[in-house]
This record gives structure tokens, C-alpha cells and sequence, in this order.
């Protein structure tokens, strides 16, 4: 990915685990009486091998965490389904959703309510929702990889709530730079490149990647070091003599294709017509510009420039707006990721694992005992006891391969005193009861989840499209092929995965980034399916299904191929230098966010279908990202605020 702020830069078939946490268990298990099976008992998350970041293979939405949930929706999964068990457990608050929303909601519940008793469920292996932690032992050597959400960061400054919780869990944010090596891969002469494949473009060219060197400053002033990047781009890329022309009168052009129209009036047209639009019909440009730039926005909106407002790609820095001599305040309609706010940008800190240590602060705040240590520091090596999330003694609870499959109130909602869960584990229903539930799960499943809600209410959680994502951890044995290539990251417009890069080299506590291309690394790799030419929310459908349908045999033979094919003049040898691979599948990923090509209603203001789907509903509370149409950790932690203040008083 091409400048965004979301993302910087083994075989898998069906194990003996997936078999015990639900993928192939018997029909019959479902009848036998819960006290003769005893569940916590035969639990996989008691045995001391339980340990789900060092899995490799196809991770995320793994086989086993998502058959229930579309069963549910496809309405079959009632039809002779057992009578659920009475655990005869109650709690204060049931939350369905182990991510950063969920947990952060059981977080502030307890403040305000100290001593309450809660449980949280999870249908993952894991817990942190798309903050996933991924483990590699390579060599002798550990190393970390985020498998979903990258960092602290926003494309606006962090509310006073989410900053509280940042300090409170004791993050150092202000101290981020002595965490990060900046200048490694530069002073060993790494810099950013693009590979041009030649089925898309006519030949396999590694070239210096001058786009990662515009942008920020939407007026796109070249700098000396860009313009020698560009240079050196322009004498290798397979591009025909009239691309390379109009890219240069892009970048350096002073054509204003509006005149006669105010700042305002320039930006309220952009916002109407895609930036691949704005490059082929208003500017003129090649299509060959349109293959380059076709997959620059991916890592923010999961979608290509056919279906980025030319609105937002001038807030991003891309290029042919200089001559529109536009203001700087943002117009109506943008996206808030491509507003520049530089307060924002300050406030940024990304653990090895990503914001899997936030995910993991949380856990040993609301269950001590699960995580060793004490510090922020101390949690990036702590290893997590799965077998004390779920014990009885624990005033928190968190009960993981444990799919929600009905939350409603007993009796009236108006007048009732009680809500009922129900969820599915291992083949068997369970309920549970608390005077309060917080649904911190995808807006999309909440209306097969309670179906008492309000029509209007379960039409705009419908509304939620995600935005499918592949984030894929590669752990190699060394990384000379990218020291004798000198790159450090590359960008793929015609590859399976449109980015890859090496890992940010973060040091924390006891772990230590590798610093010598002698040393095992992780390289991250990037994909969001998509179907140019369709509505955004169609291209993510389509893409959902791509990833479901999408063997790991097949993206791992992508993933050798592609790196064969740019690192292969390095030295590169996929079945020598690959130790292992981890491919976090994410069909419902990112929360979605509104768009002024598609969603109308964004330029006319007025309420929007997110403030609708998260209204309160009796004594249910509804969180999660999806409730801000934000696709950042600092929203899923302020809408977890907001839910529990709705059953809270607070």
C-alpha cells in the first residue's frame, strides 16, 4: 500500500484442534447431558499447548470460528437444534466480542462498576479481534507480526477517552521514537520500490518508487529527493513514452480543469466522480497511469481510485491538483482518512504485534493472572496462560471458540430486568444471563443475533458492508535478496498481494527487531480483493467471497510466486529462504467507511446509518467500530464508552 495510514508498510488442512473446537464434531455430542461431559473440563483452552498466536497456516477468521455464524444467518442452524443448556451461571454484564471494543467495554463496565462479574464471548480462538498476535520461532529467534490492526493512529487526534485508556494501560506514546530504528533500512541503502509484472505491464521491472515520496502536502510540491527518485523511475519503468509524459505533467502541471469555479465548487465536483475518472476523462491521462495508481488506496479504503472520490485522492497527496490551486480545508464529503491533521499524526506507537498488545493490556487489567508482568513494556514477551481466561473464581471471563447465536431480553424490553445469551461451543448451546449485554461484535451479524430489534434499527446494521482484507506474515531465514535489491518495501499494482514490505523494525523490553540481513524477519504482505468497476459495498461482497472460497494452498503458491518473481534477482529462493507463513484472512475486516461516490447521504448531512444501527435497545448496547463507520482503534474504543454509559448512567 501506497502511503496509507492503516497499514505501513506450511500446509493448512483441518488439525485435531479445529476438529475439538467445532469444525467437524459429531451430531451426537450435541445430546449428551452437559454434566456428564463436564465442558470446562475438556475445554482445548486448558491444555498447556493451547497457545493460538503460533499458528501458522490460515489464520484470522480461521476454520471453526465462522460455520455457526452462517448458519445462523442463513437460517438453518434452529432447525433441530438441542435445547440450550442452563449453565446457571448470571453475570453483571454479558459482552459478545472479545476485540478491542469488547474488551475495553468490560474495562470501563468495571470501573463503573466495581466487583461486577462479567463474561465475555468470543467466537475466535483468541482474543483482540482483528488485533491479532502472530509468533514465529525461527533460527532460535522469536519474532512478532501484527495479523490485523497495525497501531495507535488516527487520521484525527484520539478523543479524551481513548487517550485515557492509552495512558491508563501505560503505553509511552510520546516515547515512540526510541522504540524505532527509522534510519535502519536507509543506512543500509533500502529504500521503497514498485515491480511492474509483465503480464500487467509488458515486463518485470524493480524500479524506485517515487510515489512514496509525494503526498502530505496536497499541492505536491517536488523536493530533491523526490525528483532524483523520479529520475531514476522515469529511466526504468515499462511505461510507453506518452505515459511517462502525462505522469510528469501530473506531478508538475499547473492546468486548471475547473476555471471559473471557487475552491469550494472544485471540491464539491470532485467529490462526485472517482480519481480514475478525474485522471482519464478530465485529465487526459494514459490508462497505462490508471494501471500504476489503480491499487494505491487498497490499504485504506479496500478499494482502487475507480472507486475513491478524485475529492479524497487530492487530500492524499496523489497526484494532477496542483493547478486547482485548492485550499486546504478539507471539503464536504471527504473521507476521514484523507484528511491531513498533523496533531493527529503526531500520536502514533505500533508494538511488534500491533495493537495485539493493546488487546493483551486489556486482558491482564481484567484478568491478571492470564498475562505476567506489569508493564507496557513486559507484554510484548509475556506469554499468555490460556487456561486462566475462563475460571470461575475470575470476577472477568472471557470463554474463547464460543459463537453468540441469540441475545434477547426475558420478557418485554421495555420492562425487562433480564437478557438471555446463547451461544454455541463445541457442538453444544449454552445460556447465560446478565442484567446487561454489549454486542462488540460486526454489525452485520446482529440482526440474526436479536431479532427483536427494530426494523429500521436491523436495515441500517445490515447497511455495515466490511471490507474484506489478507494480511499475511512471511517468515524468512535471512533478507539479503532485499539488501542486494536495495528495497525495503514494494509496491505491486498487478500482484496477488499489492503490497509487501519488512517488518518496522521495533524494539521493546526483551524483544529486539532483527538489524542485519543475516538475521531471520518477517516480510508483511497486503491483498484486499476487490472487483473494479462495481459499487464500492459490491466489490467488498465479491472480494468476501473470494477470500472464503480461497484455499490456503492457493495463496501460499501466490505468495511463493510473487516473492519469487521480485526478489528472485537478489538471490530470492522461496523454497529456501521461507521458514513459515501465516495468512490472516479477514473477510469481514475493516469497518466500513462512507464514501461520497456511494453514499449519498455523506454529502447531504443528516443522520447516518451507523448512528442508527448502535441506538440503545432496551438493556442491550451496541459497540464496536462499525458503530463510528471509523476504521481505527480509537474508535472502537470511545463506542465502547459510549455503550457502556448507556446502561451505566454514565
Amino acid at each position: 500500500m501506497a502511503g496509507s495510514r492503516k497499514h505501513q508498510r506450511a500446509g493448512c488442512g483441518v488439525t485435531r484442534r479445529d476438529f475439538l473446537n467445532g469444525v467437524a464434531i459429531s451430531a451426537g455430542a450435541s445430546l449428551v447431558p452437559p454434566q456428564l461431559l463436564g465442558w470446562l473440563e475438556r475445554a482445548p483452552e486448558e491444555s498447556p499447548d493451547y497457545y493460538p498466536p503460533a499458528l501458522t497456516g490460515l489464520r484470522g477468521s480461521h476454520p471453526g470460528s465462522f460455520e455457526v455464524a452462517h448458519s445462523v444467518r442463513d437460517g438453518n442452524f434452529w432447525q433441530g437444534a438441542p435445547k440450550p443448556a442452563d449453565t446457571g451461571e448470571t453475570f453483571d454484564l454479558v459482552v459478545v466480542g472479545g476485540g478491542i471494543s469488547g474488551l475495553s467495554a468490560a474495562h470501563f463496565f468495571r470501573k463503573a462498576n466495581p466487583g461486577a462479574r462479567i463474561l465475555i464471548v468470543e467466537n475466535h480462538d483468541d482474543f483482540g479481534g482483528h488485533a491479532k498476535r502472530n509468533e514465529f520461532g525461527v533460527n532460535g529467534r522469536t519474532l512478532l507480526g501484527y495479523g490485523g490492526t497495525f497501531s495507535i493512529q488516527s487520521p484525527a487526534p484520539y478523543s479524551v477517552t481513548a487517550k485515557g485508556l492509552v495512558e491508563e494501560l501505560g503505553i509511552d506514546v510520546a516515547g515512540w521514537a526510541k522504540y524505532f530504528s527509522k534510519s535502519l533500512y536507509r543506512s543500509l541503502g533500502l529504500s521503497p520500490a514498485i515491480f511492474f509484472d509483465k503480464p500487467t505491464f509488458g515486463a518485470d521491472v524493480l524500479a524506485p518508487n517515487p510515489m512514496a515520496f509525494e503526498g502530505g502536502e496536497s499541492g505536491n510540491s517536488p523536493s530533491t529527493y523526490s525528483e532524483d527518485v523520479w529520475e531514476r523511475f522515469f529511466k526504468i519503468a515499462p511505461l510507453s513514452p506518452q505515459a511517462k509524459h502525462d505522469l510528469l505533467g501530473l506531478r508538475r502541471g499547473d492546468k486548471d480543469y475547473f476555471p471559473g469555479l471557487t475552491s469550494e465548487e472544485k471540491k464539491a465536483k470532485l467529490a462526485t466522480i472517482s480519481y480514475k475518472d478525474f485522471l482519464t476523462q478530465v485529465a487526459g491521462a494514459s490508462p497505462e497511469i490508471v494501471k500504476l495508481y489503480q491499487t494505491a488506496p487498497h490499504g485504506l479504503f479496500g478499494v482502487g481510485i475507480d472507486a475513491v472520490s478524485a475529492q479524497d485522492a487530492w487530500g492524499l497527496g496523489y497526484l494532477g491538483f496542483r493547478g486547482l490551486h485548492l485550499d486546504p480545508i478539507p471539503g464536504k464529503g471527504m473521507n476521514r482518512d484523507a484528511i491531513p491533521n498533523a496533531e493527529a499524526d503526531k500520536y502514533f506507537f505500533h508494538f511488534p504485534d500491533g495493537n495485539a498488545s493493546i488487546a493483551r493490556l486489556l486482558v491482564r487489567r481484567l484478568i491478571p493472572e492470564a498475562i505476567p508482568g506489569d508493564s507496557a513494556a513486559d507484554v510484548v514477551t509475556a506469554r499468555a496462560n490460556y487456561a486462566k481466561l475462563d475460571q470461575a473464581s475470575s470476577p472477568v471471563r472471557i470463554r474463547l471458540n464460543s459463537t453468540a447465536v441469540r441475545v434477547r431480553h426475558i420478557g418485554d424490553p421495555a420492562a425487562a430486568k433480564e437478557v438471555e445469551v446463547i451461544y454455541s461451543r463445541g457442538g453444544k448451546l449454552y445460556a447465560v444471563r446478565a442484567p446487561f449485554a454489549v454486542l462488540a461484535c460486526w454489525h452485520v451479524v446482529i440482526p440474526y443475533l436479536c431479532s427483536e430489534l427494530p426494523e429500521k434499527q436491523k436495515q441500517a446494521l445490515h447497511a455495515s458492508a466490511k471490507v474484506p482484507l489478507l494480511y499475511t506474515n512471511v517468515a524468512i531465514r535471512n533478507w539479503r535478496a532485499f539488501q542486494k535489491l536495495g528495497v525495503s518495501d514494494v509496491y505491486a499494482p498487478g500482484q496477488y498481494h499489492s503490497t509487501f514490505m519488512l517488518d518496522l523494525p521495533v524494539s521493546i523490553g526483551d524483544y529486539h527487531c532483527p538489524t542485519s540481513p543475516e538475521q531471520p524477519i518477517l516480510i508483511h504482505m497486503m491483498k484486499t480483493p476487490c472487483r473494479p468497476g462495481l459499487p464500492a459495498r459490491d466489490q467488498h461482497r465479491m472480494g468476501r467471497i473470494e477470500l472464503f472460497t480461497t484455499e490456503f494452498s492457493t495463496i501460499e503458491r501466490h505468495i511463493r510466486e510473487q516473492l519469487a518473481r521480485t526478489l528472485g534477482a537478489g538471490g530470492f529462493d522461496p523454497g529456501r529462504d521461507i521458514a513459515a507463513i501465516t495468512v490472516n484472512r479477514w473477510p469481514h475486516g475493516y469497518a466500513y467507511e462512507y464514501n461520497s461516490l456511494w453514499d449519498k447521504f455523506w454529502l447531504e448531512g443528516g443522520e447516518t446509518p451507523c448512528q442508527v444501527a448502535r441506538k440503545h435497545w432496551g438493556r442491550i448496547s451496541i459497540a464496536n467500530a462499525d458503530a463510528g463507520a471509523y476504521a481505527y482503534t480509537d474508535g472502537a474504543i470511545d463506542q465502547a464508552w459510549r455503550a457502556v454509559s448507556e446502561i451505566s448512567g454514565g
